[in-house]
């Protein structure tokens, strides 16, 4: 008889879509009659399995649409490698309060400083804390917006880098960008200016932002929108890379 009211039991926990209980119903009764909790113990119990499966199951899919090419952490970088990165302003920033504000964060440095795992773990920081991510390298955002005119998706794509909490913009000045490219990164920082953040990750200080862009005024007004609300954080070091290779036994 226990059996089959426990069957009964998961066919309407599954007909609800109660995932998290119906997966430790099982467990929780065995939980419960071991330790004689009350019947308001038991369902506080499955309500918190539920809470908790949901908000997995949350994270696994904005996990999936962040598109982030890595899995990287605040607490695998080296920062005693890198000592002009304020390791104090990343920990405050890891909370993620600039996404509150609509802040934005901007890293400058040479190739292999850091910028892009810094990024990556503020992604992941703010993932887990329930903010919507994207993560593109520049060009690519480019790349696809242009692409996106031939066949008249254009808004859809567009709008795709409007809706995160926080857009990671990887590499820009890494290449230069074609001369159509600059209209649209405008657009998108315009349009996402003082209503979402972004990250922006660099090898060309501010001043030379016009070269990047081909076009002098409009690096001005890009630079002024990123700027306004922005937290810089300029990296003076050597490359991983190097570092790595350094390390390396020599062979023969």
């Amino acid at each position: 008889m226990e059996e089959i009211i426990m069957n009964m039991l998961k066919n309407r926990l599954k007909d609800f879509k109660l995932a998290g209980m119906l997966n430790s119903l099982e467990e929780r009764v065995n939980y419960a009659n071991n330790n004689e909790l009350s019947p308001i113990q038991f369902l506080e119990l499955l309500c918190e399995d539920e809470e908790n499966s949901r908000r997995d199951n949350s994270y696994k899919k904005r996990y999936a649409r962040a598109k982030l090419p890595t899995y990287k952490t605040i607490e695998e970088f080296d920062f005693s490698f890198q000592p002009s990165i304020d390791k104090k302003m990343i920990n405050d920033v890891s909370t993620c309060q600039y996404i509150a504000e609509h802040k934005n964060i901007v890293f400058i440095g040479n190739p292999g400083t850091g910028k892009s795992h810094l990024a990556i773990a503020l992604g992941i920081k703010a993932l887990m804390r329930g903010n919507k991510v994207l993560f593109s390298t520049t060009a690519e955002m480019l790349r696809q917006l242009h692409m996106s005119r031939a066949d008249n998706s254009y808004y859809k794509k567009f709008n795709e880098y409007l809706a995160p909490n926080l857009l990671i913009l990887d590499e820009l000045g890494f290449r230069k960008l074609p001369n159509y490219s600059a209209d649209d990164f405008f657009e998108i920082i315009a349009k996402r200016y003082e209503k979402g953040s972004t990250i922006i990750t660099t090898n060309k200080s501010f001043e030379h932002w016009g070269d990047i862009f081909d076009d002098q005024i409009l690096a001005d007004a890009i630079r002024d929108r990123v700027v306004h609300h922005a937290i810089i954080c300029k990296i003076n070091g050597p490359s991983y890379r190097t570092k790595a290779i350094k390390q390396e036994p020599i062979l023969g």
